[in-house]
């Protein structure tokens, strides 16, 4: 067992991996370990084989904040590059598929269905990118969505570089998922 100096010299345990609170629902709280941590805090990959196939889905999201001028480029399809959407659209695509080779200890996943889209806003002047990923499988699409989401957004910065470097990529965060034994998640609903 790993042990610490207290100030006095004294020789103490070292601290568990820490601890969450994790709501219960209708049941009394416990506390949750952080599931990628083993009892000694080293990284591991969890073990989903108990756990049953589900319908998955998550959505992520992500904001690029630019110049109005930047933005009436992209939306008039005169970026030197090309259609700046088509080719964010993709990046993010493969983002998607790419993640467990960039996130150490996400599995590989059977991807059913992924989704990219993109609004825009004139005040401020942003580009607000949406991944959808879907799944059947033993564990959740979130960091899927999310890599997706954050991967469209750096392609966008990519393709509007050589007119706004001053672009900023904001925001980038769960926005909803399902399926799976913690159920539906909804940002700013209940739970969350």
């Amino acid at each position: 067992m790993a042990t610490r100096k207290t100030p006095s010299g004294r020789r103490r345990p070292a601290p568990r991996a820490p601890l969450l609170t994790a709501k219960g629902r209708g049941r009394r709280k416990r506390p949750a370990r952080l599931t990628h941590l083993d009892a000694r805090g080293q990284a591991r990959m969890v073990d989903v084989g108990g756990k049953d196939v589900t319908e998955r889905e998550a959505l992520a999201s992500a904001r690029v904040v630019l110049k109005p001028a930047t933005l009436k480029l992209i939306q008039d399809g005169k970026m030197e590059k090309g259609d700046v959407f088509a080719a964010a659209r993709l990046a993010g695509i493969l983002g998607v598929k790419a993640t467990p080779r960039l996130i150490p200890l996400c599995h590989p996943l059977p991807i059913t269905s992924v989704t990219v889209e993109f609004k825009t806003r004139r005040r401020p002047a942003s580009i607000e990118v949406l991944c959808r990923v879907k799944t059947r499988a033993r564990t959740g699409v979130e960091m899927e969505a999310l890599t997706g989401a954050v991967v469209a957004a750096l392609t966008l910065y990519d393709m509007c570089k050589a007119v706004d470097r001053g672009m900023s990529v904001q925001a980038v965060r769960l926005e909803r998922k399902s399926g799976g034994r913690s159920g539906l998640f909804v940002r700013g609903g209940p739970g969350a």
